[in-house]
């Protein structure tokens, strides 16, 4: 199971913003698509990643205003993966680093966005069907 499979299934739309993008403008894309990150992107690449848990932090520190630029209070650097990168491996990176989100690159480019939430149905999906399969096994034996 890789990331590659993930990506196939869920499609590989990716809302991203800029580092000069206004922290109230990222928060109505959040709201918009419903989503809880978007990477930030800048010169071919990923500068980090603006999640929920990015505005939680900035009222934490007592932020008074969302005219603030994403440059100024994103996570950075990006943890990034493969689309080669397995589900497990993905998973593990998540964990031991604290993260519920990882820009996909390939060669270089961003080619979508993963949630842990992603990899969590995936693996679920997975096991159901690994279940399923067993049960006729033993049904037809």
């Amino acid at each position: 199971m890789t990331i590659a499979a993930i990506l196939k299934d869920k499609g590989r739309e990716l809302i991203s913003v800029t580092p000069d993008t206004p922290v109230s403008r990222v928060i109505a894309l959040l709201a918009e698509h419903r989503i809880g990150a978007v990477p930030v992107l800048a010169d071919g690449g990923v500068q980090g990643v603006f999640s929920e848990r990015d505005v939680i932090g900035m009222l934490a520190q007592g932020a008074t205003t969302l005219d603030t630029v994403v440059r100024d209070v994103m996570t950075a650097p990006a943890m990034t993966v493969s689309p080669h990168e397995s589900v497990i491996g993905a998973l593990a990176l998540m964990t031991k680093r604290r993260i519920r989100h990882l820009p996909v690159l390939d060669e270089g480019r961003v080619v979508g966005l993963v949630s842990i939430g992603d990899l969590v149905k995936y693996r679920i999906d997975r096991i159901e069907a690994d279940a399923a399969a067993m049960r006729d096994y033993i049904q037809q034996a």
